[in-house]
């Protein structure tokens, strides 16, 4: 009998990176000419896997986005990750937006990807759930690639991460 061969997946985002990101982005905040002596400000709450912004308006807080966005991507982030809410008033004449960041793949996305490989129809592959990530096996190395490159052109709504390849 062939050795089974494995895989995870998994989705996750770095929060060093997230931080270095933000950083970034405060730092071009107070040097952009359109945002001198505003109030918009970006702040990570690492713990909560949250960013939240806050801007004068509705066009400064889609400029504060934007700006984050194009730090995340130059680092690396996922921006399939993050999950930005609805602008909503505070006082003081501002207005707030918190984006999530999501870590793991969420149980419906698991049930998604599954359905979505045994659909296919792959020789005796097989995905599992492990709480948070999928575990993939086979005992045919060459299934499981051909399932690596098939779920990297379906969109999830998550960034897909293969990883802790075994055979």
């Amino acid at each position: 009998m062939a050795a089974q061969s494995s895989f995870d997946i998994t989705s996750t985002v770095d929060l060093q990176e997230v931080d270095n990101a933000v950083n970034q982005s405060r730092k071009e905040l107070a040097q952009r000419y359109d945002f001198k002596g505003s109030k918009a400000s970006i702040e990570l709450k690492a713990k909560e896997n949250l960013i939240e912004l806050t801007a004068e308006d509705n066009f400064k807080m889609q400029a504060v986005l934007d700006i984050l966005t194009a730090r995340l991507v130059r680092r690396g982030v996922p921006t399939k990750n993050m999950k930005p809410s609805e602008v909503e008033v505070i006082g003081g004449g501002l207005v707030k937006r918190t984006v999530a960041l999501q870590q793991g793949i969420s149980s419906d996305v698991a049930r998604d990807i599954t359905k979505f490989v045994k659909e296919q129809k792959m020789k005796k592959v097989q995905v599992t759930i492990q709480g948070d990530q999928l575990r993939v096996t086979s005992g045919s190395k060459d299934e499981l690639q051909n399932a690596i490159q098939v779920l990297r052109g379906q969109d999830f709504g998550v960034e897909l991460q293969f990883g802790n390849f075994r055979s």
